[in-house]
């Protein structure tokens, strides 16, 4: 089903860097910053749960049912590049060579507000979470900073690096208006509520679960949050080192 595109190689397994976070709470534009100054790929989940919806919305497949979107998965290449800049392609027909560039599509309002509509699938996770171990494993990279839901817990629960990267709804909101035109603060806050109640029936985005490290970015700027997932991830290079 996937189709991993990399470049680069290593002799052994990537360091996998596992970041979890609500909506707004910047792990994805941090998670990309922090991953290109580590020298690591960078594997956004949320964007194949995006690139789902937007094919089920593509195809008029209901998106509340899980056989039927589970039937549009099997008939579904997804593409990504893990280095540089991130490059999403989704093939909806099996074997067809047509592939379709939808890296600025999966980030439009239409699609955001119907990814939890996928999300909520138990299959479709399942399915999902085993491509996405795939995709890093045969990355050939000698890091991955892969982020979005589950990863702390489910992804990669034996990750040597998890994080739980937050921020208050109100800050989140801020952050989201400014990216979204159109829209005002107010509305993209009862997004973001709407979201969050959402969310809150599939995975906690607030609680850390043992062993992840919890970043709280609503006092932090885009530099100082980068930095502190930078640091972490260094730290426990060095602590690795030591043990050998």
């Amino acid at each position: 089903m996937s189709d991993a595109a990399v470049n680069g190689a290593a002799s052994t397994a990537p360091l996998l860097v596992a970041i979890d976070g609500p909506a707004g709470s910047g792990k994805s534009s941090v998670s990309r910053v922090a991953a290109a100054r580590l020298g690591f790929g960078i594997l956004d989940t949320g964007a194949a749960y995006r690139s789902l919806a937007w094919a089920c919305l593509e195809t008029g497949t209901d998106l509340d049912d899980e056989a039927a979107v589970l039937g549009l998965l099997g008939s579904w290449r997804y593409s990504i590049t893990l280095v540089g800049e991130q490059r999403v392609e989704v093939v909806l027909a099996a074997g067809s060579s047509a592939a379709h560039d939808i890296t600025s599509a999966i980030r439009e309002h239409a699609v955001s507000g119907q990814v939890s509509r996928v999300s909520k699938h138990p299959e479709v996770r399942e399915r999902l979470n085993a491509m996405f171990r795939d995709i890093v494993a045969d990355s050939g990279l000698p890091g991955v900073v892969i982020e979005g839901r589950d990863v702390t817990t489910v992804i990669a629960p034996d990750a040597p690096v998890r994080i739980l990267m937050t921020a208050s709804a109100e800050v989140r909101a801020q952050r989201r208006a400014g990216e979204l035109d159109g829209l005002s603060h107010e509305q993209v806050l009862a997004d973001i509520a709407a979201r969050d109640a959402k969310d809150a029936l599939v995975v906690d985005f607030f609680t850390p679960a043992p062993g992840v490290t919890l970043v709280d970015t609503s006092d932090l700027d885009f530099e100082q949050s980068v930095q502190a997932v930078v640091d972490i991830v260094r730290a426990a290079q060095d602590a690795a080192e030591e043990s050998e």
